[in-house]
């Protein structure tokens, strides 16, 4: 778009909502307040005007195990099949380290399971063999097993297919049609809810320790809004999650509101369309997002070169929501200023800002993996 901000010097002035006010205007001082009133509204709100309402309709889940291969090292390979009300049906591939009950990382993939790694004995989907292994270097699952966590991935395209008329192939035919088509539920937030399912099934193994999220760009967006939403998750992980995911709206730098509804119009729900080129009028931003996976642990990552998903945003947007885990008793984000390119920082919250463009490097994984290591063992 050619009226794009890549210059910090063209970010306009702007004004967050309030994140410790509740809606009548009373402030926010203890946990209590937060978790039983400012935590609801939150949610209730970014849900109505952003991600869309996710239907409390129960789906039944049968899980069944496709397949479970012990490997050298005592890491074992399982493909589980995750069947939903006995119509729809998902695959999730689960890589378990020698260690019982160890941590593991869920995050959905954009390709299929079998783009993860070139392991020919991950099941493929009809004509999709070409992509085998070609997403492996953001997947680096040996590096991962020995560091003693596990790791679990499903396909994003089973949930929703990701193109604009994807609904009608997507788990969303097994629910009544929503009421208020305006806050119905859209891709981001049926993938959300697939990780979800993809927890139930790793619960129901009774081998999987505590269970991380981890997302990139989109799917980092996703994962930012399944931990909001599902407490169960462990601790969150966001790599170039960019607009609606860890970046301040009102900012308009790179990807605004209105370039993310107009290109991908099937992401997020109607009532979100409403403030193209309008971000002042919304009565959130993405701070609050980011502070209703408080007090659990947060890792933001940036990228220097992506500037379409606002480094400096997703920082800001983290040193806003910083304040919730200290009412609630924890250290937040160590810092008040953007570190330097490959510096990471950690409290309970973590950033780091990597050298290059976007994408999920073997140093970001290090770095998740070391944060995980301070909060989860």
């Amino acid at each position: 778009m050619n009226d794009t901000i890549r210059d910090e010097a063209q970010v306009p002035d702007y004004d967050l909502p309030p994140l410790l006010q509740l809606a009548d205007g009373s402030p926010v001082r203890d946990a209590a307040t937060w978790r039983g009133q400012r935590r609801p509204q939150l949610l209730t709100l970014l849900a109505q005007q952003v991600y869309g309402q996710t239907p409390l309709q129960g789906i039944p889940l049968h899980v069944e195990t496709l397949e479970s291969v012990k490997l050298s090292g005592g890491v074992e390979r399982r493909q589980l099949r995750l069947l939903l009300d006995g119509a729809h049906a998902l695959q999730l591939l689960l890589w378990l380290p020698r260690q019982r009950l160890a941590p593991v990382f869920l995050g959905l993939n954009f390709n299929g399971n079998h783009s993860t790694h070139p392991d020919t004995a991950i099941l493929t989907p009809p004509g999709n063999e070409a992509v085998r292994g070609s997403n492996a270097g953001r997947w680096p699952v040996e590096g991962i097993l020995a560091r003693g966590y596990g790791l679990a991935t499903l396909h994003c395209g089973d949930l929703f297919p990701d193109r604009v008329d994807g609904r009608a192939d997507s788990v969303q035919r097994l629910f009544e049609a929503p009421v208020d088509e305006g806050s119905a539920w859209w891709a981001v937030a049926t993938w959300a809810w697939g990780l979800s399912r993809a927890l139930d099934a790793l619960l129901e193994t009774g081998d999987c320790g505590p269970v991380a999220l981890i997302g990139h760009s989109r799917l980092g967006k996703t994962a930012l809004w399944a931990a909001a939403r599902d407490e169960r998750f462990a601790l969150a992980i966001s790599n170039n999650s960019g607009c609606a995911g860890a970046a301040l709206s009102r900012r308009r730098f790179g990807e605004t509101v209105a370039a993310i509804n107009t290109r991908f119009p099937h992401w997020f729900c109607r009532n979100f369309h409403a403030y193209n080129d309008r971000e002042d009028a919304l009565p959130l931003d993405q701070h609050m997002l980011l502070a209703l996976i408080a007090p659990r642990p947060l890792y933001v990552a940036s990228a220097t070169e992506d500037l379409w998903a606002d480094p400096r945003g997703e920082f800001l947007a983290t040193l806003a929501a910083s304040p919730v885990w200290q009412v609630l008793g924890h250290e937040g984000l160590p810092v008040r200023e953007q570190p330097a390119p490959d510096t990471p920082v950690a409290g309970r919250v973590g950033y780091h800002l990597r050298s290059g463009g976007h994408d999920v490097s073997a140093w970001d994984w290090e770095r998740y993996l070391d944060f995980a290591d301070s909060q989860l063992r």
